[in-house]
């Protein structure tokens, strides 16, 4: 049998919608996604893992990584008649290898980017690693600090520069290729928006389907006892796995269970706002100048992403 590979993916960027966007897509009859959200292989090909105890900064964050190219083709040896295959890694936004690498491998993949304003990104992100008390530090102000892990780690204020990212795509890809997605179109109306990416991705945008749930929402956890039930690393989620991993499997799977628990654990958690004086501190002397940049590459009015 002819082995596969995605003709499709979502390059980022996090903390932008893509969980979402990856479910959404998962639900589609016509669609096959990689059981791993974000595989990272084409950023992380033949590299050598780093361990979690061997990575106090967090550089190195993803062991769940694939690495090895049979491997990565062995995620997809369950497509049957998918009309549409791909797998979503927002690593692959912001690394430098990874555009060189698609273009080498799958030349006609379609590519799929979710933006939002890079300072709510960077937000999100922070109280995304709040939740798993993983902050690079206490306060939200010491991104401003270019010496800081803030400026290192590539998956935070890096992360943000969108049009130093993308612009690499756009000089290897014809543009017709890529779809650049605002956050703010998909929350506005995410109904709208995935009928354009089904329609992108070569699927039927009218087929009935479910694209109103927020998945991987960020926030600070209420309730730690609501938490050890049923969070990302629940005690009764690692007890399934450990005991009975194909209950575990068949759970993962089960889009009701998925809703249920999703929907628990978003109400165990409550997001502080940030306050208009620093955001606006963040975007002037970081981000403006590339989200002017952004506007030209992409042909969309970003003022409003502009304090």
């Amino acid at each position: 049998m002819k082995k596969q590979l995605p003709n499709f993916l979502v390059i980022g960027a996090g903390k932008s919608g893509t969980t979402s966007l990856y479910e959404y897509l998962n639900s589609h009859l016509e669609v096959f996604m990689s059981p791993i959200k974000e595989t990272n292989f084409f950023a992380l090909e033949n590299e050598k893992l780093v361990p979690p105890s061997e990575d106090k900064d967090q550089m190195f964050h993803y062991p769940w990584s694939v690495t090895d190219f049979e491997a990565y083709k062995a995620l997809f040896k369950d497509v049957k008649n998918e009309k549409a295959i791909g797998e979503v890694s927002p690593m692959y936004l912001y690394n430098e290898n990874a555009a060189h690498n698609i273009k080498s491998k799958i030349p006609n993949v379609k590519l799929i980017a979710m933006l939002r304003q890079p300072v709510d990104r960077l937000y999100s992100r922070f109280m995304h690693l709040a939740r798993e008390n993983r902050t690079p530090t206490a306060h939200f102000i010491d991104a401003l600090d270019q010496e800081s892990i803030w400026w290192k780690r590539n998956d935070l204020v890096q992360e943000g520069f969108y049009a130093a990212h993308l612009q690499k795509y756009f000089q290897l890809f014809p543009s017709e290729q890529i779809k650049v997605i605002l956050y703010d179109d998909f929350r506005k109306d995410p109904i709208a928006v995935m009928q354009e990416v089904y329609a992108f991705v070569g699927v039927d945008p009218l087929a009935e389907y479910e694209c109103t749930e927020e998945f991987n929402v960020s926030g600070l956890i209420k309730s730690k006892n609501i938490d050890l039930l049923i969070g990302q690393n629940s005690l009764l989620k690692r007890a399934i796995s450990s005991y009975t991993p194909g209950l575990s499997k068949i759970l993962a799977s089960n889009q009701v269970v998925k809703s249920v628990v999703n929907r628990l654990r978003n109400k165990n958690l409550e997001k502080p706002r940030l306050s208009n004086e620093l955001k606006k501190r963040i975007n002037n002397e970081i981000y403006t100048s590339d989200i002017l940049k952004l506007e030209k590459l992409i042909g969309r009015d970003l003022s409003h992403w502009i304090y």
